[in-house]
């Protein structure tokens, strides 16, 4: 017989087979199975693994023969050819034993997933009977998007992230590439994405790995002659999220793996996340074409929260916990705490924790006690965003009007003087000063230092407002 009749065959097999099981089963089991040949009565099919084929075997071959049967004839045959690589190919033939009713009937059931032991959180391709719709995500409940503080430092990676939650592998942004440094948000972000998927498309395979898993999974799959399986596995997911894919740097086995089921997700249209704390421009110890691969997508850097940011992130997590702290203790803790979120939460819970057990009021005192405890460096930097804001609260005025374009006297002098500060106390270039302060360049900041130092030597007034003001930075 004719190819053309071998998928004839096939597809009318197909038809038969998807009326007797559960759709994700079908997708899984059947849908990647490729008709090769129609000879005498025998169909040889091609199946991804070895895996693949002693599945088919031990769960399917019921209905796979009384299928052949009713298409094909009582003296069908069966064959598979088991892909072993891309350039090599094994056969092994099985004669179908026919059952007395040729019918199908009496589906076998889906097996379910092992019970894992607490803690224990080995490949689910390791256990015959899983299906892609049996796999755990490995998701963190609590990393949602509305968990996920907004901000300046964030907003097009968060952005990025909602649209690929909303129509996966149907954007331009696949991969997603998230990187920054250490607790600044990546890790929540891409649980985040994977969480909405699974509330969007309940259907939709996902999967949350971290690189070091990853690593762990493949050597224990090299030991074990399982290579294949292992590959197969994560070509089954429709959402894979890798956390940390720097740890695959100078791993040349892993890289070498990643890169075919990277090839394969990407080529059928799944949807690839990873994370990093560094651009793919400056990972060291990785092979040019997966790093070619990782720029295809979208790069959205986290930068370090700026004051608002931090500002927001302390009230959600006070008011999520329902307590109740003064604005000025938050600020005091936003404006020395400046490095990462992790440490920002870290430090409140010490704060509350030491209130609670100890049984005192949290006051500014408690804080900065706690503060010198906690952070090695107590002479932080301070950021521009909060000498601003002590500025302005000083002159009774808001912080926008620092932007404005009025040359009211009052605003004009309170640029400066934040201007000033911001040089003295910040490492920030003039220029980043000045972006920040109004909108101003560089030339206007060295302007405004000159100012108040003239002032300082010839206006007592105006210099014990600066020693006010200094004080409160310093608090």
């Amino acid at each position: 017989m004719t190819t053309k009749n071998c998928e004839e065959v096939w597809a009318k097999c197909l038809e038969i087979i998807q009326e007797n099981l559960q759709k994700a089963a079908f997708n899984t089991w059947f849908a990647p199975i490729v008709p090769v040949e129609l000879k005498d009565n025998q169909l040889t099919i091609q199946v991804p693994s070895t895996f693949f084929y002693e599945y088919l075997e031990e769960h399917y071959i019921e209905l796979m023969a009384m299928t052949l049967h009713r298409v094909i004839g009582p003296n069908a045959k069966l064959d598979y050819r088991v892909v072993v690589s891309s350039d090599q190919n094994i056969g092994k033939s099985v004669t179908v034993k026919m059952p007395s009713n040729d019918t199908p009937k009496n589906v076998p059931n889906i097996p379910k997933r092992p019970r894992l032991g607490e803690g224990e959180s080995p490949n689910p391709y390791a256990y015959p009977g899983y299906t892609p719709i049996q796999i755990d995500p490995h998701l963190n409940p609590e990393y949602t998007f509305d968990n996920f503080v907004e901000g300046e430092c964030n907003r097009l990676a968060r952005a990025a992230g909602f649209a690929v939650a909303g129509n996966p592998a149907g954007t331009s942004f696949n991969p997603l590439f998230i990187y920054g440094g250490s607790g600044l948000g990546k890790t929540h972000l891409a649980n985040a994405i994977g969480l909405e998927v699974k509330k969007n498309f309940p259907d939709k395979v996902v999967l949350y790995v971290d690189a070091n898993k990853f690593l762990t999974q493949y050597m224990q799959a090299t030991r074990d002659n399982n290579q294949t399986d292992f590959i197969h596995f994560y070509q089954m997911i429709d959402v894979l999220i890798l956390d940390d894919v720097q740890y695959f740097a100078d791993k040349e086995g892993t890289q070498k793996v990643f890169f075919q089921i990277f090839n394969y997700l990407h080529q059928h249209q799944k949807q690839l996340i990873l994370t990093s704390d560094k651009a793919p421009v400056d990972l060291n110890g990785m092979e040019e074409r997966l790093l070619s691969r990782f720029k295809w997508g979208l790069a959205a850097d986290l930068q370090e929260p700026d004051f608002e940011t931090r500002i927001k992130i302390l009230k959600r997590k006070t008011y999520k916990d329902g307590i109740e702290i003064k604005e000025e203790i938050l600020e005091y803790i936003a404006s020395h705490v400046t490095n990462n979120v992790r440490e920002l939460e870290g430090t409140l819970i010490s704060l509350l924790a030491q209130a609670t057990l100890n049984k005192k009021e949290i006051t500014l005192e408690l804080a900065k006690g706690m503060i010198d405890k906690l952070v090695k460096n107590t002479q932080r930097e301070i950021s521009i965003d909060y000498i601003q804001k002590v500025v302005c609260n000083y002159f009774s005025m808001s912080v926008d009007v620092l932007s404005s374009k009025t040359r009211k006297r009052e605003i004009v002098q309170a640029r400066q003087i934040a201007m000033y500060f911001a040089k003295n106390m910040t490492k920030c270039s003039l220029a980043v000063i000045g972006n920040a302060i109004g909108n101003k360049d560089h030339a206007t900041v060295l302007h405004a230092c000159k100012t108040v130092n003239n002032l300082i030597e010839t206006d007592k007034n105006f210099k014990h407002d600066l020693d006010e003001i200094e004080k409160r930075l310093k608090m």
